[in-house]
């Protein structure tokens, strides 16, 4: 490992043990204080653009333009990210997120906010999430080693769901006693904490793999490297099948909390932070995993878990049962996401990390805004339960379909993760150990 990630003296429990290493330390300390900014400028924003409108298709609106960057854009981050430093694309796609969370937070504390200008904002926070995410995943990979990814991720995961849980409670205390500006002032403000970790890593330069062709031909690259590694491939559209129908839960949410459940905003703050609290158990479950093996039937139970959570979400008209329900959809959610993280990492050849990560992107996060709109203009016509109902209830069937395909990808999955070495020292399921190196001998990496 580089210098300045070495693993120092202090003894951590297992769930724990990614922290170990100084260089995670730091992005782990840094990004909870950001995180839990960056959440409360979520709620805070669909708060404002919902007591500004009053309407579910703007509402959704917002989320498109926000997120329909990462879908457009997030492959030229993945090129980017393989061939540049990921901590400097980090810093500066972190610095500009706080300028943006300013220039959000004076427009409104000024009393000058409208409509258009939050969805300028959010674009623009959109075109730098689509080169922030695809170099912050892949830099994970180089501050732990091998063994400790899944630990690393899932406790990545971990704290973006902590902040998850704080920063909406948080939200919805400050939007009822002092407006919105002052969240986003916060999230700006939170910025600071993270690039000064990035600041102080002990990063030993990597080497950035020459570009044989054009800037077209390297994303062409990892789209294929996707297309035709079935494990990979898979993954990824079940991802996205569940990002385009089950995520705009979240984006219906100010409805759910004001004209359902009677909550306002605070009982938003409340509704998310249930959410958020599944999704933290979620993730601290997957810390507890040691090795790949097994995270193939995780993904098919959570993703069916999650359809049926939502479906008994929308059915739900106590506030209280409601909090309750969105406990086991934030944890079948994040430990879907999370699982598919993980086994895509450690299949993936590091040449390609970058490029990889992105396709990841544009199915978490690319796909999400679609799913907005959509959901923004069904609710419209057919109400905001109904419109959940029936994001659930294709939820269910894309994990059905995935469960029938995922037994004859599972061998190619053990072959890919051998090939990246990759499998925390020991071999998969069924296979001895001699097996195991014969496969790693005779399987070239980034095979599909």
């Amino acid at each position: 490992m580089e210098p300045g990630s070495h693993k120092s003296g202090t003894r951590l429990p297992e769930m724990f043990r990614a922290l170990r290493y100084r260089n995670y330390r730091l992005f782990f300390s840094g990004q909870i204080v950001s995180l839990i900014g960056t959440w409360m400028q979520s709620v805070a924003q669909s708060w404002l653009v919902y007591r500004l409108t009053g309407s579910s298709l703007l509402l959704g609106l917002v989320g498109f333009v926000g997120q329909i960057p990462v879908f457009l854009l997030s492959p030229i981050g993945g090129v980017v990210a393989d061939h540049t430093s990921r901590r400097r694309i980090v810093i500066a796609t972190q610095t500009s997120a706080m300028v943006l969370a300013l220039i959000l937070s004076a427009l409104t504390l000024l009393e000058h906010i409208q409509v258009w200008q939050i969805m300028v904002l959010a674009s623009l926070l959109g075109i730098v999430n689509a080169f922030d995410i695809p170099a912050r995943q892949s830099f994970i990979v180089e501050m732990v080693e091998p063994r400790d990814l899944i630990n690393a991720i899932a406790l990545n995961s971990s704290m973006v769901n902590g902040a998850r849980v704080l920063g909406p409670a948080i939200a919805g205390v400050l939007v009822a006693a002092i407006g919105e500006g002052w969240c986003f002032f916060a999230n700006g403000v939170s910025y600071i904490a993270v690039i000064v970790g990035l600041l102080l890593m002990g990063v030993t330069p990597r080497a950035y793999p020459r570009r044989s062709g054009s800037g077209l031909q390297s994303v062409i690259e990892g789209f294929q490297f996707v297309a035709r590694t079935g494990p990979i491939r898979a993954l990824l559209l079940l991802l996205g099948l569940v990002s385009v129908t089950g995520m705009p839960y979240a984006v219906l949410m100010p409805i759910f909390a004001d004209k359902i459940l009677h909550g306002g905003a605070r009982g938003l703050g409340l509704l998310m932070g249930a959410a958020g609290l599944g999704a933290l158990a979620g993730a601290l479950t997957l810390a507890t995993k040691r090795e790949v093996r097994g995270l193939g039937r995780w993904i098919t139970y959570a993703s069916l878990g999650f359809g049926a959570s939502m479906i008994f979400f929308a059915l739900s008209r106590s506030f209280l049962l409601s909090i309750a329900l969105l406990v086991p959809v934030g944890f079948s959610m994040m430990l879907q996401m999370s699982s598919s993280n993980t086994l895509i990492q450690t299949m993936v050849p590091d040449a390609l990390r970058g490029r990889v990560m992105s396709v990841y992107a544009m199915m978490f996060m690319g796909m999400a805004p679609i799913g907005a709109l959509m959901a923004g203009a069904i609710a419209s016509h057919l109400g905001a339960p109904v419109t959940v109902v029936l994001g659930g209830a294709t939820c269910l069937a894309g994990s059905l379909i995935f469960r029938s395909r995922w037994p004859t990808l599972r061998g190619e999955a053990r072959q890919l993760i051998l090939a990246q070495g990759m499998s925390s020292g020991e071999p998969p399921e069924g296979m001895t150990g001699q097996q195991a190196v014969s496969s790693e001998q005779e399987e070239p990496a980034g095979k599909g």
